[in-house]
């Protein structure tokens, strides 16, 4: 599993399960992943479907930056998110904790 298969098979699949994760959300989120594995997306909850796109598109209200090994491990529950962001391997800029809760409904 890497990043690309979350981001663009599963999040989806989670989304079209539950629709009401995505009208809680209601925003743009970018995620910057570094390492093998990695890239640019975004994941546009505002839209009813098609919610994640290669590359960095339209203005965001929170960048994900996180490692493609940290962020498998998140999904993998291998990771604690918030000890993740606490340690500085997890980062949202800008700090939106409320956003940041519902992105994690989405993610666990």
């Amino acid at each position: 599993m890497n990043s690309k298969d979350i981001l663009e098979t599963e999040i989806p699949k989670v989304l079209a399960e539950k629709p009401e994760l995505a009208k809680d959300i209601n925003a743009i989120i970018h995620f910057d992943i570094a390492g093998d594995g990695g890239g640019k997306w975004t994941l546009d909850t505002t839209k009813s479907e098609g919610w994640v796109s290669e590359g960095l598109n339209g203005a965001s209200k929170m960048t994900v930056i996180v490692s493609n090994d940290d962020f498998v491990k998140i999904r993998e529950k291998k990771l604690n998110a918030q000890m993740a962001a606490m340690q500085g391997k997890l980062k949202f800029k800008p700090m939106d904790m409320g956003l940041a809760m519902k992105l994690a409904k989405l993610l666990g």
